[in-house]
C-alpha cells in the first residue's frame, strides 16, 4: 500500500524495503531481479517518484559480494547474475564493505515498513535477544556446530579409547 512521499528517505532503505516485501510475500521464492525489487519500489510508491538510484543501489551499491563502487551497503547478496536476494549474516561478502550497514534504522524508514525489521530478524533465525546486526551462532550453521560430537569422549578411559582406535597403525 502507498505511503507519503518521504523525500528524506534513503535510496538503500527504499531498495531494502522492496526486497524485504518481495521476500516475506513470496517466502518459496529464493531470489528475485534486479527488476522485480525496482518494479517494486515503484509500485510501494515511497518517494514521489521512483529515483533513478534505485536501480543502480539494487544493481551495485547495496549488494554485499560486489566490490564497492563506491556504496559500501551489505543490504542484498548477489546469488547469480541479475538476482538478488537480502543478506543474511553469515553470507560472503567484499571485505571492503565489512562492517557496513545491512538493514535499515528503524527511525529512518516509514513507520508502517517498522514491522518489516522483526520479520526480517525471524527470517535470518535471530532470537530475541541477539539484536540487529548479530553475527553470532546463531545466525551461522558451522559456529552452531560447535560442541557436537562431544559425547564421544565421555568415556571414563579416553586414552584407552584412543588406543585401542589406533591398534594396528604402524
Amino acid at each position: 500500500m502507498p505511503v507519503a512521499a518521504n523525500p528524506e528517505l534513503k535510496v538503500a532503505d527504499e531498495v531494502w524495503i522492496a526486497a524485504a516485501l518481495l521476500q516475506k510475500e513470496n517466502p518459496s521464492h529464493r531470489d528475485f531481479t534486479v527488476e522485480e525489487i525496482v518494479d517494486r519500489a515503484r509500485k510501494e510508491a515511497m518517494t514521489q517518484s521512483l529515483r533513478p538510484g534505485v536501480y543502480i543501489h539494487a544493481q551495485m551499491h547495496c549488494v554485499a559480494n560486489r566490490p564497492p563502487n563506491p556504496g559500501r551497503y551489505r543490504m542484498l547478496v548477489e546469488t547469480s547474475k541479475g538476482r538478488r536476494r537480502l543478506f543474511r549474516p553469515g553470507d560472503p561478502y567484499d571485505r571492503q564493505r565489512d562492517g557496513s550497514k545491512t538493514i535499515p534504522s528503524p527511525e529512518d524508514i516509514p513507520t508502517e515498513y517498522r514491522p518489516l525489521l522483526d520479520w526480517y530478524r525471524k527470517w535470518v533465525g535471530y532470537s530475541s535477544r541477539s539484536g540487529s546486526g548479530s553475527t553470532g551462532a546463531a545466525a551461522d550453521p558451522l559456529l552452531r556446530l560447535r560442541g557436537s560430537g562431544r559425547e564421544i569422549w565421555k568415556h571414563e578411559h579416553a586414552d584407552e579409547f584412543v588406543r585401542k582406535l589406533r591398534e594396528g597403525w604402524e
